[in-house]
């Protein structure tokens, strides 16, 4: 990844931040500016809570290009509490212990190094299990 887009995507790998539309209250992420459900301007920025479950995942055993230093590793599709559906690796958590429904939450992890060991560090958003608040 270059590094001029790593800096405009920053918001939205850090801290989930994506828009909510005006018109029929939507969350939308990523950002789209216009609204998926309604058609209609959504430019309103909206900072998710970071929480939410696991709808569905997989364990990578055969990584692509940068992630071989990672496998084992899952990826899952998460259901944020406000509504849409993120794809992220998650960590803390080793593949045997992943269920559907498991609660998350975002954390910022280191994703990948790009080019060699002198090659500019890449950060995002993960998600690692949460504990049950009683």
């Amino acid at each position: 990844m270059e590094i001029p887009r790593h800096w405009r995507l920053r918001k939205q790998r850090y801290s989930l931040v994506g828009e909510v539309c005006p018109h029929c209250q939507v969350r939308i992420f990523p950002p789209r500016d216009v609204c998926p459900s309604c058609g209609k301007e959504a430019r309103e920025l909206y900072t998710f809570s970071g929480r939410g479950e696991v709808y569905s995942y997989t364990t990578i055993y055969e990584a692509p290009s940068g992630f071989e230093q990672q496998v084992p590793y899952t990826v899952a599709l998460i259901r944020l509490e406000e509504g849409p559906m993120v794809t992220a690796q998650l960590t803390d958590v080793s593949p045997e212990e992943v269920q559907i429904g498991m609660p998350v939450e975002m954390v910022t992890r280191k994703l990948r190094t790009d080019g060699d060991e002198r090659g500019l560090i890449l950060y995002g958003y993960k998600f690692r299990p949460r504990l049950q608040q009683a």
